[in-house]
């Protein structure tokens, strides 16, 4: 399977031009410095200081999951909700070379989706390790599964608190690499792909992956059923 990732930059939002200003957010932390029970905490068990030293963007990612969930733990696999007012543009998000090619029109009329529901699909038959990605797709429609689309895949990438824990998970050893079939792009070169993610080494990455490569079974795709 043949994948090309595309490393984005961080493009954090200022805390100054967002919905909070600086005192406000001085604030909040005060008060949650204040009021934790920090003799609860064993630091050396919990490995607390390591980890966030360490990896400090994650640590960053999950206050922030903390605090968007109105200060309150996110336990489990959460709704995600779709603007649909602002579709994927494939030109922006990736180059101008780009274009969405097909479309799964049930995706795109999904405007939350409950990710305890989403599967993960290889379609592979019992007696197969590989799959051609066209032939995959072609198998995914005749299943009758809605495939879910590029918007739902930029969401979770801007908000990947919201990404399953699962996804994290190796299959045989190996890494992970999760499509969003319901969007099929195109570039200049009339390569068609469909967008993925993957949790390698410490953080999210994400790529595409060229639909006449053959795929195995650590290259699953998100759908839900009909």
């Amino acid at each position: 399977m043949t994948i090309s990732v595309f490393e984005l930059n961080s493009n954090r939002e200022d805390i100054i031009m967002g919905k909070i200003n600086i005192d406000q957010s001085h604030g909040i932390v005060s008060t949650l410095v204040q009021n934790t029970d920090w003799g609860k905490i064993d630091f050396k068990i919990a490995g607390l200081q390591d980890r966030i030293m360490r990896n400090p963007e994650e640590a960053g990612r999950q206050f922030t999951a903390f605090l968007k969930n109105g200060g309150r733990m996110v336990v489990g696999e959460q709704n995600v909700h779709i603007n649909r007012s602002m579709p994927f543009d494939p030109s922006s998000f990736i180059g101008e070379d780009w274009s969405i090619d097909e479309q799964d029109e049930r995706s795109l009329e999904l405007m939350e989706v409950n990710m305890t529901k989403v599967c993960l699909e290889t379609m592979l038959t019992s007696d197969e390790t590989v799959i051609n990605g066209e032939k995959k797709l072609k198998r995914l429609k005749e299943a009758g599964y809605i495939r879910l689309d590029a918007k739902v895949f930029q969401i979770l990438w801007e908000n990947q608190y919201l990404i399953p824990e699962r996804w994290k998970e190796k299959i045989n050893g190996n890494i992970q690499y999760i499509f969003f079939d319901g969007t099929v792009l195109r570039n200049s070169s009339g390569n068609r792909s469909v967008l993925c993610l993957c949790w390698l080494g410490d953080e999210w990455h994400w790529g595409v992956g060229w639909l006449d490569s053959d795929w195995d079974a650590n290259a699953p795709s998100v759908v839900l059923a009909s």
